[in-house]
């Protein structure tokens, strides 16, 4: 029984019971108390409570069986009418209750017995009454919701004539064409907005929030267009149309998305329908509006005298026929069916034919000589034939289409026990069970949504439906994969997931229509670069891309953050809501019941509390337990098999299929973007080409230092060797528990050891799942040759684009990696490998070369020891300053020297030439510094400089001088000053880092010491870091006259309301993403999440970060622009070039000419 009736039920049951009749004295006095009086009668004998109890027992069985006769009446649908007895008084000197005079009429009241049916009677009967009243109400309601939900087509106009024109003409019989209206509203000159519409527009909000909602809009009528669900974009349009509040979001380009979706379907009529608002709205259409029409009249055939007058309002309107071919993106078969409407009219009418561009040449005095056609070229070729590289251009578009990459972990592989097997196939069933319950639920929530924007708003309807159910389902289970044991923070995640969704997208939409051209076009491209082709003119990559073809299609915009961070935060919710395992897996001893497999929960970071996505330990340690063999990747995290893409524009450039951004920025920070659109695009060629040449630069694993790392990974690590320990090795709480008259600093004490350890174990397992990333591909990658796609920071430092396995790693890292083509060593080859092995050990520092050549002949015995016995031996590889390195040159020292002509041993080891701290070096060139200039090799010099060691001498002297005075910590620091100590704060200081930044940096160095005193670490560290900006003050008082006017100018700036601007000696265009926050929040689900986005251009500069960031950014800049210039000449030269910021690395035998460049 409904649980309608049974509150109808109780409350007319309440009723009944209650006492009927005129109110006598013992009513009064609560007749019936004995059961519902609220007060007991003091008048009444026992005897007589007696007979009122009998009384009272008596009716209310009657009126209970009444009651039970009519609620089993009501089951059915033919009711019987069935009174109740009368209820059978006690004989004996019974109760006899007062009666109650009739209304209306006299005589004697009716029974009881039949006023007890009659009142059920009455309740019944007004019980089907209500019932009928709410199924009438629930069909007008159903009815209702139809017309809402059904999809408008014709919008409600603001202006009283055209409104009235389109009335007027649905009324009309027989209707005049839907040309003929076309061509009436073409020739009407947009209508002003009347003073309350223009008030709304101007009452819509920040231009920032306004922005952010049109973005939201447009990006949701791209997707309905995409997602075939055009209908509904159009009735999103029309409702947006008919408020004044919503329309300020409408766009030009919203109206021509819709136009355009209807003209590729041949829809005429709806295309008119949004002229009409077009022209409502006080827009004039331009040539993407006049191409959707005209398209659409092609595919209908339209006659022409509609297409001429079409073709002349647009002449009117000053816009050009020839335009429509060459500056509209349209596709081949849309231009086919505009062209087919041109010719109606205009039979002779040919499309310009796609003119080839006049190669654009950069006119900076800087890159002269690398644009100059005269002069000696030798750009260098790829060791690898045509065949091969074409080859490997389908493995690569292979993986990219596939958007992962599945690898060998090389975590140490378990015993396969019974326990392994058994966790392996409950994970495998689980994964199939949640595979079906994600697309089940993703189903219901795309229908949800649907019913959602069925209401005239943006939802996530569309974005859900880019991507199958099953493509969803396994990025989610990926995500899940991954989750680390002590969660993530759901915004995070959120836009991860947000932003997968997107690159998947991307991806799947460049395969439905670029593959073909793109494959013929880098068939043709690999005649630069192929070992066995030549081209008629040598040329840089940029520029021979493109000779080969028109520009390229335009690039795909990407969602508004808001958007990412709200369809990851949706889907996030599906992975707690459906996913589910058995609870006997948590407890082996429970139910069998569901339960969830992540958890929502809150926790604090860094005084903040956020929403944390937590897996159960039982899923974690299910997952342990199974220790499953594979790794899987983004396919834009995985170095690529072939060569990258030339950078050709800020759009187009390094992977095939996946998007990637020339400026890596935050996401949601547009402000990098537009300024790199409105940049002539030769400005820009320093910096594509330099990312270009960089990127191909080919790559192999060094296999015999990774099967040394792989050892030591394998065993419990070497922390010392920067190889990670595994978890089961991190510190563990102290166990036991505090007696119970435990001083309080004993509590906290605890409290503080729990934290410590908690901390470390949280460090270890991010540096090992670091670790066997890096290894893994290494492992994947170890018989291939592979190459590292590049893009920049907004400042234009360089960085290789797979973030897991690069050259720009830690000294581990770089050792697992040597060029993929050899080069002879040369007359001078074997030399500068020693000397770069000197300069690995952190030896001779302040030594000309002669003396490190001596100094590595002197030691060359412990040199083959290691590379013969790397494990065994002497181990002195293991006691310098880069060890890994060391040994992989160690290595190669070892096989040049046992070679029978070592000039002619083929080296693909790559060789460093280090700057000598970069920034203090552009500094003293800004400043005209010559004694800092000394210092740090911006003169001649017989011997080189060292300024690393030249601070930490001058802190040597300041600290013996405080020792002579008493001060304690300055005497426990003697002879533990070193280079090593001050070297990174040295380096930093002229980058921005504070005086906090800069002790972290010392404490650091400082606990790597084993023999120094622990307990005066923090009180050492803090007279470290003020005796090194002393020094540093002392020895560069030029670069700290420079840093403050620097940030003092920017300042100024800052407060003068504008973001600090300008343009690198290369031409890229810089600007500083310094803004104050601005607050965006995303509310409902398991958590409303509200992020603060810095790169709101709309608000005021944030002055702090504007000043302070200004003077490491401009050193950054000019260090990047002469890194890429480096880069150039070197190409120019046939030189193989890479760069790890200011370190240089090229062939040993090319040392010295790139020390020339």
């Amino acid at each position: 029984m409904s649980a309608f009736r049974w509150g109808r039920g109780a409350s007319g049951l309440r009723r009944a019971l209650w006492p009927a009749g005129p109110p006598g004295p013992l009513a009064e006095e609560g007749a019936l108390s004995g059961v519902w009086g609220r007060r007991r009668s003091l008048s009444a004998s026992p005897c007589e409570q007696d007979r009122r109890k009998d009384w009272g027992h008596a009716e209310l069985l009657e009126v209970l069986e009444a009651r039970v006769r009519q609620l089993q009446a009501a089951r059915v649908s033919e009711v019987t009418e069935r009174r109740p007895r009368p209820a059978r008084l006690p004989e004996a000197g019974g109760f006899q209750p007062r009666r109650k005079a009739q209304k209306g009429g006299e005589g004697t009241a009716p029974g009881l017995g039949g006023h007890w049916a009659q009142k059920l009677d009455q309740e019944k009967w007004a019980m089907q009454r209500r019932k009928q009243r709410l199924q009438a109400k629930l069909q007008v309601r159903v009815q209702q919701l139809a017309c809402e939900h059904r999809l408008r087509m014709v919008p409600q106009l603001l202006s009283a004539p055209l409104a009235e024109r389109l009335l007027r003409w649905e009324q009309e019989t027989p209707r005049s064409p839907w040309e003929e209206q076309l061509a009436r509203l073409l020739r009407e000159a947009p209508r002003r907005l009347s003073c309350e519409a223009e008030r709304a527009h101007e009452a819509g909000g920040a231009p920032a929030r306004l922005e952010t909602q049109q973005q939201r809009l447009l990006a949701f009528l791209e997707c309905c267009l995409l997602s075939g669900h055009l209908p509904l974009a159009h009735h999103v349009l029309v409702t947006c149309h008919g408020k004044w509040r919503q329309r300020r979001v409408l766009t030009l380009a919203a109206y021509n998305t819709v136009m355009l979706g209807w003209a590729r379907k041949g829809s005429f009529r709806e295309l008119v329908y949004v002229f009409f608002m077009v022209k409502d709205a006080g827009l004039t259409p331009d040539l993407l509006s006049y191409a959707a029409a005209l398209q659409c009249m092609g595919r209908l055939d339209q006659d022409a005298r509609t297409v001429q007058r079409c073709l002349d309002q647009m002449a009117q309107d000053g816009l050009r026929l020839q335009d429509l071919f060459s500056s509209v993106p349209l596709c081949q078969e849309e231009q086919a069916a505009l062209l087919q409407a041109v010719h109606k009219a205009q039979p002779t009418f040919s499309p310009p034919l796609q003119p080839q561009p006049e190669p654009q040449v950069n006119t900076s005095p800087l890159l002269r000589e690398i644009y100059a056609k005269e002069g000696p070229v030798s750009y260098p070729k790829l060791h690898l034939p045509l065949w091969k590289l074409q080859t490997l251009f389908q493995q690569q578009l292979r993986v990219e289409m596939a958007t992962t990459v599945t690898v060998q972990s090389v975590e140490k592989a378990q015993l396969l026990t019974k326990e392994v097997l058994d966790a392996r196939r409950t994970l495998k069933q689980l994964r199939t069970a949640w595979v079906e319950a994600l697309c089940a639920g993703l189903r219901d929530v795309k229908a949800s949504e649907a019913r959602a924007a069925r209401s005239g708003r943006p939802t996530l309807f569309p974005y859900l439906c880019l991507l199958t159910e099953r493509e969803l389902a396994r990025l989610l289970l990926q995500t899940l994969q991954v989750l680390p044991p002590q969660g993530e923070s759901l915004l995070s995640l959120a836009q991860q997931l947000g932003l997968r969704v997107f690159n998947r997208h991307a991806v799947q939409k460049k395969q439905l229509s670029q593959v073909q051209a793109l494959q013929q076009r880098y068939y043709q491209y690999l005649h630069l670069l192929a070992s066995d082709t030549q081209v008629a003119v040598p040329c840089l990559p940029r520029q021979y891309w493109e000779t080969l073809g028109a520009p390229e299609a335009p690039h795909e915009q990407p969602w508004p953050l808001p958007v990412l961070v709200q369809l990851g935060k949706r889907l996030a919710e599906m992975l707690v809501e459906v996913v589910r395992m058995p609870g006997s897996l948590a407890a082996p001893q429970g139910s069998c019941s569901l339960i969830p497999v992540l958890y929502h929960v809150y926790s604090f970071r860094s005084f903040r509390q956020i929403g944390i996505l937590k897996p159960h330990p039982a899923f974690t340690q299910l997952l342990a337990t199974a220790a499953e063999h594979t790794l899987t990747f983004e396919a834009a995290e995985v170095p690529m098999l072939c060569p990258p893409l030339p950078w050709t524009s800020p759009h187009t450039g390094a992977f095939l299929l996946s998007p990637t951004k020339l400026v890596r920025s935050v996401e949601g920070t547009t402000q990098h973007q537009r300024l790199l659109d409105s940049c002539p695009p030769a400005e820009l060629h320093g910096a594509l080409d330099a990312l270009t040449q960089l990127g191909n630069c080919a790559w192999r694993v060094n296999g015999r230092v990774l099967d040394l790392v792989l050892e030591l990974f394998a065993a419990k690590g070497c922390p010392r060797l920067g190889v990670p320990a595994p978890p089961s090795e991190a510190p563990r709480p102290p166990e036991g528990r505090l007696p119970p008259d435990a001083s309080p600093a004993q509590k906290a004490e605890l409290r503080r050891e729990l934290a410590r350890c908690l901390k470390v174990a949280r460090e270890m397992h991010s540096l090992r799942s670091d670790a066997l990333y890096r290894l893994s591909l290494a492992q994947h990658l170890r018989h291939r040759v592979f190459w590292l796609p590049h893009n920049m920071d907004f400042r234009g430092r360089t960085y290789p684009c797979p973030p897991h396995f690069n050259h720009l790693g830690s000294d581990l890292a770089r050792a697992l990696l040597e060029f993929a083509q050899g080069r002879p060593l040369g007359p001078r080859g074997l030399d500068w490998l020693k000397v770069h092995l000197v300069n690995l050990t952190g030896l001779k520092k302040r030594e000309p070369l002669q003396a490190r050549l001596v100094f590595a002949d002197e030691v060359m015995e412990d040199i083959l020891d290691s590379a013969d016995r790397p494990m065994t031996g002497r181990k002195w590889w293991m006691e310098v300053e880069e060890p890994w390195q060391a040994l992989a040159c160690c290595m190669e020292i070892a096989r040049a020297v046992r070679a029978p002509n070592p000039a002619a041993y083929i080296s693909h080891f790559p060789v460093h030439q280090d700057g000598s701290c970069n920034g203090l070096q552009h500094y003293a060139a800004l400043g005209r510094d010559s004694i800092g200039a000394a210092s740090v090799n911006l003169l001649p010099s017989d011997v080189p400089q060292d300024v690393y060691s030249g601070v930490a001498a001058q802190v040597e002297v300041f600290r013996s001088q405080d020792a002579k005075r008493g001060v304690r910590v300055a005497q426990v620091l003697e002879g533990f000053i070193s280079r090593k100590v001050v070297k990174q704060t040295v380096m930093t200081v002229v980058y921005g880092v504070t005086r906090y930044g800069g002790r972290l940096q010392i404490e650091r160095r400082l606990r790597e010491l084993s023999d120094f005193p622990q307990e005066f670490v923090w009180e050492a560290s803090h007279y470290l870091v003020r005796q090194v900006f002393n020094s540093l003050q002392e020895m560069f008082s030029g670069t700290r006259a420079i840093q403050h006017w620097l940030t003092e100018s920017a300042r100024l700036i800052a407060h003068a309301g504008s973001a600090v601007e300008w343009v690198t000696p290369l031409g890229i265009p810089i600007i500083q993403p310094y803004h104050r926050d601005s607050k965006v929040m995303i509310s409902g689900g398991i958590q409303s999440l509200t992020f603060s986005h810095s790169g709101d251009t709309s608000q005021r500069p944030n002055t702090l970060k504007q000043k302070n960031g200004f003077p490491p950014n401009f050193i950054h800049s000019l260090d990047s622009s002469h890194m890429m210039l480096t880069a150039l000449h070197c190409y120019r030269k046939g030189l193989t070039f890479v760069s790890v910021h200011d370190c240089f690395w090229t062939h040993a035998a090319d040392v010295e000419v790139m020390n020339q460049v």
